[in-house]
Order: C-alpha cells, then sequence, then structure tokens
C-alpha cells in the first residue's frame, strides 16, 4: 500500500482455466474510488431506474455514481450465471484471500466494496467499513463489524458536539435507504446483463442487508456472552 490509496484485487478463476480480474484504486484520504470510466451506458444515467430516495438530480449528476463505479463489473459479470462455481483470489493491503464459492457470492462482496466507495449519499455511511473491507463476511462478521462501526461514528460525534444515539436507529434508517437502492440497482442490471450473476450479487446483497436490519438486537443478544467479561 503506498501513502495515497488503497489497492484491491480481485481474480477470479473459472473451472474452463479462464480468468478475470478487477483491480480497485481507493483514495485513503475520502475513501473514494478512483473511476478512469470514460463512458456512459444508458443504465448509468441517473434518471434510468432512479432510486426512488435518490437525492440527486441530473443536472448536476448525469450519471448514478455507483451505477458509473460498476461499469467494469458488469463488463465482467454480465455474461457469467449466478450459481456457477469460481475460485476467487482477493488481495487486499493487508492479507491475500482465496475461496471456492458462487460466482454471485464473490461478486455480491466486490459489489459492496464498490458501492460504499462510491460518492452516493446513501452509501458513503459504510465508507468506515470499506477502509477495513472483509471479502466473504458472514451474515454474523457483518453485524458484528456493521454495529461497531455505528457506535464508534456516535462516539467520533459526542466528541465533535453532535447529537449521538446509544442504540441502533439511526443504523435501521441507513439499510432501510441501502435496501432501496439495491433494488433500483437490480432494475438497471437486469436492463444491462445477459446472465443473472449481477442481478442475483444484488439480491444477496439486499438480503444480507435485511438480515442487518431485521436481526440487530436478535443477532447481538447471541454476541453478549462474548462480553461477559466487561460485566464485571
Amino acid at each position: 500500500m503506498n501513502n495515497a490509496f488503497l489497492d484491491y484485487s480481485y481474480q477470479f478463476n473459472f473451472p474452463d482455466k479462464t480468468s478475470s480480474e478487477l483491480q480497485l484504486k481507493i483514495d485513503l484520504q475520502t475513501t473514494t474510488l478512483q473511476s478512469n470510466e470514460t463512458t456512459a451506458p444508458y443504465w448509468t444515467a441517473l434518471e434510468f431506474n432512479q432510486c426512488p430516495n435518490c437525492p440527486l438530480n441530473k443536472e448536476q449528476h448525469a450519471n448514478c455514481p455507483v451505477a458509473q463505479n460498476l461499469i467494469p463489473l458488469l463488463n465482467l459479470s454480465g455474461t457469467l450465471i449466478s450459481y456457477e462455481a469460481v475460485n476467487v483470489i482477493i488481495k487486499t493491503p493487508e492479507r491475500t484471500i482465496s475461496a471456492d464459492t458462487s460466482i454471485q457470492r464473490a461478486i455480491s462482496t466486490l459489489l459492496g466494496l464498490i458501492m460504499a466507495t462510491s460518492p452516493c449519499p446513501h452509501t458513503e455511511f459504510l465508507k468506515p467499513m470499506a477502509r477495513f473491507h472483509l471479502p466473504l463476511a458472514s451474515e454474523e462478521e457483518t453485524i458484528y463489524r456493521t454495529t461497531s462501526m455505528y457506535l464508534l461514528a456516535q462516539y467520533f460525534r459526542s466528541k465533535a458536539g453532535f447529537d449521538y444515539e446509544i442504540g441502533f436507529e439511526g443504523l435501521t434508517a441507513v439499510y432501510s435507504n441501502l435496501k432501496i437502492i439495491n433494488r433500483a440497482l437490480a432494475s438497471r442490471f437486469r436492463a444491462a446483463s445477459e446472465q443473472d450473476a449481477t442481478v442475483n450479487a444484488i439480491i444477496l446483497l439486499d438480503l444480507l442487508s435485511q438480515a442487518v436490519a431485521w436481526s440487530i438486537e436478535d443477532q447481538l443478544d447471541e454476541l453478549q456472552p462474548l462480553f461477559n467479561r466487561f460485566m464485571t
């Protein structure tokens, strides 16, 4: 890792011995994905299946910032079938991870990273998690990381003199907005994809978002025994 950027690499190795790689460069100061895309396919236009909760307007943003950043992923996955197997090798600044999984799960974790580092008002809340990206995280890991991130944000808000929350109503609201975004993106991808890998990856990501929103309290009850030592 250099001093200016976080470099991530996703290499997809397919059963037919072919492979594809997608590299991401994320500004370390802003946690924003650096994009070199100069094309703007029709499905990236802001008003094409625009999210109902989108605060942006076409006068200032001709294209959806998330969709624009997802062009390389669509080029990679648009013809892939979601249930097919793939070996994915993920290189982050801290570690290299290799896993045999389905195409849709591998793409889903990459999709989440791209969304979190895109300049969308509804996804930028996830930038702290993108900075410490954990590929192929389980539902339990995601809930632990998300709730920890949210409470740390409240700590920083309190230090800065802002109102803060000891609870998760705000986090639930963030994920409610993400559910709307996921469904709108799925509509974009249905128009752009020949196969179902990317659409199903969005659905998988949406299910994970719903799991976080619906089961925060239940999951935290399951995690509570890990913190018993703090109760003495």
